[in-house]
């Protein structure tokens, strides 16, 4: 790492960057109990805090956590990060959400129809995908091991969904909801569905919500799920490299990427740029230099590439791999948030969803550290952030 800052001296941006880069890829160690996500479609093992105001999540209960050089530690005014005994940051954990203690007339928990990550209401409207159990599954996936764990339900309504929005935005101050949903064996892939539930959050919290899904056979279905109320969506590609795709992802390649393209072309069209998004998950065996391409292609579309580091999830294929190196993560990231600051596509404008939070990925720190005018951009108004190729 670079220089340690002095103690209780607040990170600047680029500085945080790199800090949430190396914890995300080395992991936190602690004692102390913390919200977190276990299993789920997306990345899991989250302990989720705030580093200097920011938020993040990151490992806190993979095996190789116990090799992180990094430690959470209590304080008498708080919490901080140590590495060794230098203090790198301040550090808040998110509360236990209060509507985790509430249940539907029916008896179901709330908890296990809507998380909090930080400050968005979220869930996986599905919890169940055909492609999951079969030659078709992604591998860095665990949509399937919280519903068999007990963590949740396989079915969310949009009654339901509606219902527990209202507490998180009135209890715990949710800002957003992103509902995310398993593929179903439909030509639409869920999406109508999962619009359908956004339909509902949006008319009985007003909340801004993002839904996710994959590229539909018809895309006049995007249409359709903006005319829900929608404000934002996901059309997760995952990996722009092929081989990659195809291997840790078969059903999703079977589409070929050119149709996340087109699918992201309508969609942009339809909710505007910077209302679509794609996770884009490194250390899988990708061509860097394809990323960067494609990353840079998506955004002269219009789209918001988040770029997230591999986050093993416990009972997924991929659970004994490790997350990319931060050198590597980072490395990525100084190569795309330039070109999407010249193109003016930053998180700042995200309505809701992942790309909206940033938690899981530290490039929204270097959106922050690159834009404005003293800071990251030169006075002809070219990003200045250090380059890494």
């Amino acid at each position: 790492m670079t220089e340690a800052p002095d103690t209780h001296r607040t990170l600047d941006q680029e500085e945080l960057a790199e800090l949430i880069a190396r914890l995300q890829s080395r992991g936190l160690r602690t004692e102390i109990s913390m919200e977190a996500r276990k299993g789920g479609a997306g990345p899991a093992d989250a302990g989720m805090l705030w580093i200097d105001g920011s938020p993040a999540t990151v490992p806190t209960t993979a095996d190789y956590v116990r090799d992180s050089p990094y430690a959470l530690r209590q304080e008498d005014d708080g919490f901080g990060i140590y590495e060794g005994s230098v203090r790198l940051a301040d550090a808040a954990l998110a509360p236990r959400p209060k509507y985790y203690d509430l249940k539907t007339a029916d008896g179901v928990p709330y908890w296990q129809i809507a998380l909090m990550h930080l400050d968005s209401m979220a869930s996986t409207v599905l919890q169940t995908c055909a492609y999951w159990g079969n030659s078709d599954q992604c591998t860095f996936c665990g949509i399937g091991v919280s519903l068999a764990a007990g963590r949740t339900i396989a079915k969310k309504t949009p009654e339901m969904l509606a219902e527990v929005s209202v507490a998180a935005r009135d209890l715990d101050g949710a800002v957003d909801a992103t509902l995310t949903t398993g593929s179903t064996a439909t030509p639409d892939r869920g999406a109508l569905y999962v619009g359908r539930c956004a339909q509902a959050v949006k008319e009985a919290s007003g909340l801004p919500v993002q839904v996710q899904f994959e590229p539909p056979s018809d895309l006049d279905v995007i249409n359709r799920v903006r005319d829900m109320g929608v404000d934002s969506v996901g059309i997760h590609v995952e990996t722009f490299d092929p081989e990659v795709l195809a291997r840790v992802a078969p059903g999703k390649a079977r589409w070929g990427i050119e149709a996340y393209f087109s699918a992201w072309e309508r969609a942009v069209r339809v909710f505007g740029e910077g209302q679509v998004s794609t996770y884009v998950i490194l250390g899988m065996g990708e061509d860097p230099d394809l990323t960067v391409d494609m990353c840079r292609r998506a955004v002269d579309m219009g789209v918001y590439p988040f770029i997230v580091p591999l986050r093993p999830v416990p009972g997924s294929l991929m659970e004994d791999e490790r997350p990319p190196s931060a050198d590597y993560v980072e490395g990525i990231y100084r190569q795309v948030v330039p070109h999407m600051l010249r193109r003016g596509l930053t998180a700042t404008g995200v309505m809701a969803g992942c790309a909206r939070c940033q938690a899981c990925s530290g490039q929204a720190a270097l959106e922050r550290a690159g834009s404005g005018s003293t800071k990251g951009v030169v006075p002809d108004g070219r990003v200045s952030l250090p380059l890494v190729f």
